[in-house]
């Protein structure tokens, strides 16, 4: 029997106890226990490509803090390594490909790849993390979305502009649209796959979408989260889609518009403007800046409660970072931030 849990019934905009809150990188460096973990693994990648210890640090932060949702411990390069392009990160320096994409060959020669076998690592961590938090808390999954993974691939490690992306892009529009296409194929298929395997609500990181001007972000990274929403819609109705497009406040309305359920929102704008413009049509979910966590207890509260003044009885809204959370960050600070979210939106 599944608990009508109140981070999903949130994003169907039903009314709730209280406001659901989850953190962005809620597993992760900031915790002594993760920081153990991964040293026992040897690397991030051990750690990600073993289900058994992507389980353990997926449930790590629920077992120290009374948070609404667990999300599965990943990274949104999974798919174009995947690909063959040779993920390995560096310390200090990052995700790299050591094989990014530099021709139309390379670019036309991508498959989309199977998530139960190529990806079969992901899948049994979702099944092994459903099976440990036996519905106390309902588990999210996620991808990166076509733009940002195409960034990478592109660029073959990160960058402050991407702008080898950017020139593909204006160069031969046509080339990246199919690897934009290739891409939103293999993101609703892996993200169906998850959902099969038990994920129950899924998220699309388009960290590098804000980068793009207005006509450039419609054309190849908007377009291409409506085409990933419509491919998990088909795959898999009725699982909640949660869209969160870093810096790109401007398209809220046209995010919206894809069929997603919720928009995640980042710090930068007031989320009661977000509400307005976007009404009725989706769930909210944000947007506190994550440098308050580095500020005082008392800060920390009246900042989440600007936020929940913010979007006021307005149904359906999740409390979140506007961004992931950093490691520097004190985690008794994260529990003063959970307890008064849940203490000041709790209703009756």
């Amino acid at each position: 029997m599944t608990t009508d849990h109140r981070f999903l019934r949130a994003l169907r905009r039903e009314s709730v106890d209280m406001t659901p809150i989850w953190i962005m990188r809620q597993a992760g460096r900031y915790l002594p226990e993760y920081r153990a973990t991964r040293a026992r693994a040897g690397s991030f990648l051990a750690l990600a490509q073993t289900p058994e210890l992507a389980c353990e640090v997926t449930l790590q932060p629920l077992e120290r803090f009374p948070l609404d949702a667990a999300i599965l411990f990943s990274d949104i390069l999974t798919v174009p390594d995947a690909m063959g392009l040779g993920l390995h990160f560096v310390e200090g320096e990052g995700p790299k490909f050591s094989h990014p994409l530099r021709s139309a060959a390379a670019i036309d020669a991508l498959g989309v790849p199977d998530p139960e076998t190529s990806l079969r690592y992901v899948m049994d961590a979702v099944r092994l993390i459903r099976r440990e938090l036996n519905d106390r808390a309902p588990l999210i999954g996620f991808a990166g979305s076509s733009w940002t993974l195409a960034c990478y691939m592109i660029e073959g490690e990160g960058s402050s502009s991407f702008s080898r992306a950017k020139a593909l892009a204006l160069q031969d529009a046509p080339l990246m649209h199919r690897l934009l296409d290739t891409l939103a194929r293999s993101v609703g298929a892996y993200l169906a796959a998850q959902a099969a395997a038990g994920a129950q609500a899924l998220m699309v990181f388009d960290t590098w979408g804000g980068l793009l001007s207005p006509a450039m972000f419609r054309e190849f990274s908007l377009r291409w989260l409506g085409a990933i929403v419509a491919h998990v819609r088909e795959k898999a109705p009725g699982v909640p889609i949660i869209l969160f497009s870093k810096g790109a406040n401007a398209h809220l309305e046209g995010l919206a518009d894809t069929g997603c359920t919720a928009l995640g929102v980042d710090w930068t704008i007031d989320i009661a403007d977000a509400r307005a413009r976007v009404g009725d049509r989706v769930a909210l979910q944000g947007n506190l800046d994550p440098a308050v966590l580095a500020a005082s207890p008392d800060a920390i509260r009246a900042q989440a409660r600007a936020v929940l003044d913010g979007i006021g009885a307005h149904p359906g809204h999740v409390f979140n970072l506007g961004h992931g959370i950093t490691p520097d960050i004190d985690p008794e600070h994260v529990a003063v931030l959970v307890d008064a979210v849940h203490e000041m939106s709790r209703r009756g």
